[in-house]
């Protein structure tokens, strides 16, 4: 069990999360590179022993960002393609043993609103369609977009994406697996791709770890088990036509995934959906038969609670505030526990 942190910047702090019971470490970054950049060695180090020193491991990387130029295949693309090996070489170095990362052009995980007030009194993450389909995306902002561009740039990059098609994103990604994979393997780094979130198009831009098909697709790639998957219940889990449990038993008995990221989401109509607390009941997923296909299949990766509301009058990053966040690990911790000890009683007889 791990717990997102964002640095000495994050309003959740080590000691913090150290308090939660059953988490062994924490899943972080180096934010002060540029993207494409190569890492520094010494603040690699410097947060592996800030972790050390509050007693949690630092095995999980989320994430390592894939240059623009890389998805598009253009500019500096090789470069960067030979600074992200040497981040993978860098991370092994100091005890990585997992990379998460994404191929989503231009931006992140995508919402309407971030603070959008819920029945209980909290407030949480959501996903209107129609509030997305008002947006002026000249003048917007919204979490994963490089504020680094202007909004002429922006509106250039996405209509490259378009042009590109699914294809051209698809056959970028393959040359980028071929490059990275061999150094992941000779570093014993497991690569775990993180689904598109929400697993489908947005603004035009090509969206493609999105389903079944283009999950095997995607590990069709490279045929070695370090080539795996972030398998994000919430990211997948906000269209009914991914049957979360199903996908996870599948690609944990393949061993293809080294990351869970485990949320519940609540499906409204029209592909609206709002973020939720981990109780299956407050959303549309069932959180013990995730947790049994994860347990049944023999997973022996790492799991972290994903985005949770903000309650009890907490503020801080959207979808990464301590106490719901904490619930959730509690909670998943509890289903996993009971899954073993069920286990071991049916074994005595």
């Amino acid at each position: 069990m791990t717990f997102r942190w964002f640095g000495d910047t994050d309003k959740v702090s080590l000691n913090y999360i150290k308090q939660i019971p059953c988490m062994s470490g924490v899943v972080s970054a180096i934010y002060s590179v540029p993207v494409g950049e190569v890492w520094s060695e010494d603040e690699i180090l410097a947060l592996k022993n800030k972790c050390k020193d509050a007693g949690l491991e630092f095995e999980v990387v989320e994430s390592v960002p894939v240059h623009e130029d890389i998805k598009l295949g253009k500019g500096r693309y090789k470069e960067y393609i030979e600074n992200y090996k040497a981040n993978i070489r860098l991370l092994s170095k100091h005890g990585v043993k997992c990379i998460c990362y994404n191929f989503m052009p231009v931006f992140d995980w995508t919402r309407s609103e971030l603070d959008h007030p819920l029945n209980d009194g909290s407030n949480a993450l959501v996903y209107y369609q129609e509030q997305l389909n008002n947006i002026d995306i000249k003048n917007m902002s919204l979490p994963g977009w490089d504020a680094s561009y202007t909004p002429e740039q922006m509106i250039h990059l996405i209509d490259e994406y378009k042009s590109m098609g699914e294809e051209g994103l698809w056959k970028n990604l393959e040359y980028f697996i071929h490059e990275i994979m061999p150094v992941a393997v000779e570093c014993d780094v497991n690569m775990a791709i993180h689904p598109d979130d929400p697993p489908w198009s947005i603004f035009g831009l090509p969206r493609i770890i999105t389903n079944e098909y283009n999950l095997d697709r995607f590990l069709s790639l490279y045929d070695d088990p370090h080539h795996g998957l972030t398998l994000c219940s919430g990211s997948l889990g906000c269209t009914k036509s991914n049957d979360i449990p199903k996908l996870i038993a599948k690609y944990t008995k393949m061993n293809r995934i080294h990351f869970a990221h485990i949320r519940n989401v609540k499906i409204l109509d029209n592909n609206d959906f709002e973020e939720s607390a981990h109780y299956s009941a407050c959303g549309s997923l069932d959180m013990v038969d995730i947790m049994k296909a994860y347990y049944e299949n023999g997973f022996n990766g790492y799991i972290r609670p994903d985005h949770g509301r903000m309650i009890w009058g907490e503020t801080g990053k959207p979808g990464y505030g301590l106490y719901d966040r904490a619930l959730g690990a509690m909670y998943l911790s509890g289903i996993w526990e009971t899954l073993v000890k069920g286990n071991k009683t049916n074994d005595t007889f």
